[in-house]
């Protein structure tokens, strides 16, 4: 063997020892791209950076996007990816990155996908395309996160504060099925109630069939029992688990995301003026129904005074007044009643049971129509709150009641108490009745309690939730959440007796509409070849005084050109919108443009416009359909002649309230 051949075979021995590859460069790790479906949400996974493989088709799913550029973690990330450009409707990888929650998101049309407004979310993302950077490995099994658990072990505690869990609001908060990666949220820490355990001399609730009459009122004679009223004899002590436990500082002081405040040493001034960060304006509907009983009607009145005392009722805080509820309702007291909660306590103590059967619904028709005026102390800028306290379950309906109150604003609650078993429920007048009447079925808005002697566990939960003014979603309604721009053709075709027929349209759906500088502002451009701002956001901050601006607008003649009039109504309008307002936009025009409409409208659908468009006579359906925010059979309309106009004022009031309920809330 020669000497040459004995320096590469050595060469060749020291290699291989070595575990080198030949080419002296080590196997690079693969990157592991787990797969998604299309309806898998950034807020399901628990990790602040990923890789994920979307399936194709994901466009045709139709599931949800809010936002663009950054998106609401509620959205899909393969919709979300396919929206940015990112992927196309063929499927593919995807980097996702988490970031915090955003004021707002814009909604707007792009490749195929129609993405939402949002007012805000707790959390965003932003999606890439799916090549990581050199050197960067993506975790190859994704961490999801769940709800938190609805039901009980025997023997368990069960805090009401988590009793129903939305799919909405469970998954940026709940914790992560894997220990492996921590969590990327903080986690909830659930109040410690006051309240002593229940006594084992207290008397268990008797199980009995509930049937409640109509029209049967002294229960006495003919009104079945639904339970033992327990009413003590005069010598009879009152059981330990009726006694208040001492306040603390925990009774009080909530700041606006409902966390507990550090506890103080209360100040000179804080039962008068209240606490600045629970500025609402509070009714509690007591049932006083002759089923609930002395002793637990007693029970309510203390559970009501444990309130009053943890919200520290004042002027620059909680407002407060309680109204009795039987056959009929009737006001206790007002808001403007106290102004301290040392000075609401005796006076809850002074109610006297009415009576009668459980009338929600007639409850919250008054509080509706009654409670929250100003002769009663409503201040307007604080939110209108309802708090209904049920036994069991209501006699009446409460869905179109509780609709109405709703729509004026009024956040409800409810807390019920020993609700119907499955025995029961074949009694109950409306199935899922706290679902019809709450403003969101997310389980922020309704406590169920298991049994009255429980009842004080609710208090520090119903505080803080009450308190929590971010997340009291009736405050703002479709009837009072928006900017609205009517942008009307004026072109020589229309001519004058139809223009008033436009007005009047303008001013039928504008009607409908609450008006202020802080609810729904309208403004108005009337374009031919030309445009012409007829006036502009809050430049008439009252009903009486937009209607009559919109009787004195004058009809101009001439050409068409509505791309034009898109364009200046965003310059002019939508760019000095408050940016907690839905943008709403509705063309009317009576032909075909003569400029292109298509261009301004994508602009305008991109910066989150909702756009309504509104044909007449001889519109091209082409150029509505452009116009219109999709899908089209929501926001685009045709009439053959001026005069049918007013066909479609409630239909448009209807899509636009539609659409605003529909989008999730925080």
């Amino acid at each position: 063997m020669s000497k040459s051949t004995l320096t590469a075979v050595f060469i060749a021995f020291l290699l291989t020892s070595s575990g080198a590859k030949p080419n002296g460069k080590n196997k690079k790790q693969k990157q592991v791209v787990p797969a998604i479906e299309c309806e898998m949400r950034s807020g399901k996974i628990n990790l602040r950076e990923f890789i994920v493989k979307c399936p194709a088709n994901c466009r045709e799913s139709k599931e949800k996007v809010y936002g663009t550029g950054v998106f609401a973690s509620i959205s899909s990330i393969c919709n979300a990816a396919i929206h940015s450009g990112v992927l196309s409707n063929s499927g593919g990888k995807v980097i996702v990155m988490k970031m915090a929650g955003q004021a707002s998101y814009k909604g707007s049309f792009a490749n195929g996908v129609r993405s939402l407004s949002l007012p805000n979310w707790r959390e965003s993302f932003s999606v890439s395309m799916g090549k990581p950077k050199k050197g960067v490995i993506y975790p190859s099994t994704l961490v999801f996160v769940h709800s938190r658990p609805t039901t009980v072990k025997t023997g368990e505690s069960k805090d009401p504060l988590y009793s129903t869990v939305s799919p909405v609001t469970e998954a940026p908060e709940a914790e992560p099925t894997s220990t492996t990666a921590p969590p990327t949220t903080t986690p909830v820490t659930t109040p410690t109630s006051t309240a002593p355990p229940t006594t084992t001399s207290a008397k268990p609730r008797a199980t009995v069939l509930k049937v409640r009459e109509a029209g049967v009122h002294r229960p006495e004679i003919s009104s079945p029992v639904r339970r033992p009223p327990h009413v003590p004899s005069a010598s009879a002590p009152e059981p330990e688990d009726h006694k208040p436990p001492p306040e603390t500082s925990h009774s009080r002081g909530f700041n606006t995301r409902g966390h507990e405040s550090p506890a103080r040493a209360p100040e000179p001034g804080d039962r008068t003026h209240g606490d600045p960060n629970c500025k609402v304006d509070i009714a509690f509907l007591m049932d006083g129904s002759w089923s609930i009983g002395k002793r637990r009607f007693k029970i309510q009145k203390d559970f009501l005074v444990e309130v009053s005392q943890a919200l520290n009722v004042g002027a620059d805080g909680a407002m407060m007044g309680i109204i009795q509820y039987g056959d009929d309702a009737v006001t206790e007291f007002s808001l403007k009643h106290f102004s301290s909660s040392s000075d609401v306590k005796p006076a809850i103590g002074q109610i006297v049971q009415k009576g009668g059967l459980s009338h929600v619904g007639k409850a919250l028709s008054y509080i509706n129509k009654h409670f929250f005026s100003d002769a009663n102390g409503n201040r307007g800028g604080a939110p209108n709150v309802a708090v209904v306290l049920v036994d069991g379950w209501p006699t009446d309906r409460v869905e179109e009641a509780s609709r109405l109150a709703r729509e004026s604003g009024i956040n409800i609650f409810f807390v019920t108490i020993e609700g119907p078993d499955e025995n029961e429920k074949q009694n109950v007048v409306e199935a899922n009745f706290v679902d019809k009447a709450v403003c969101r079925t997310n389980g922020f808005y309704s406590l169920p309690i298991s049994s009255w002697f429980a009842l004080r566990k609710a208090v520090q939960p119903l505080v803080k939730r009450v308190c929590d003014t971010d997340r009291l979603m009736c405050s703002k309604t479709c009837l009072n959440a928006n900017d609205i721009a009517f942008v009307i053709d004026g072109s020589s075709s229309v001519g004058t007796g139809n223009f008033r027929t436009v007005l009047q349209f303008v001013a039928n759906v504008t009607r409908e509409f609450e008006i202020s500088d802080t609810d729904t502002r309208v403004g108005i451009v009337q374009y031919t070849y030309e445009q012409r701002l007829e006036f502009a956001f809050g430049q008439h901050n009252n009903k009486a005084d937009l209607l009559n601006a919109i009787k004195r607008i004058n009809y101009w003649s001439g050409g068409t050109s509505t791309g034009a009039a898109i364009t200046y109504a965003a310059d002019q309008l939508f760019s000095k919108s408050k940016p907690n307002k839905r943008k709403i936009m509705i063309v009317i025009t009576d032909g075909r443009s003569y400029d292109d409409v298509r261009a301004p409208a994508l602009a305008v659908h991109r910066k989150g416009v909702i756009a309504y468009s509104i044909g007449i006579a001889w519109a091209a359906q082409d150029e509505l359909e452009y116009i219109a925010t999709d899908p089209d059979r929501d926001h685009s309309f045709f009439v053959d002649e001026f005069d049918n106009l007013y066909k479609y004022v409630s239909k448009i009031i209807h899509n636009i309230c539609n659409e605003f309920n529909s989008q999730p809330r925080n």
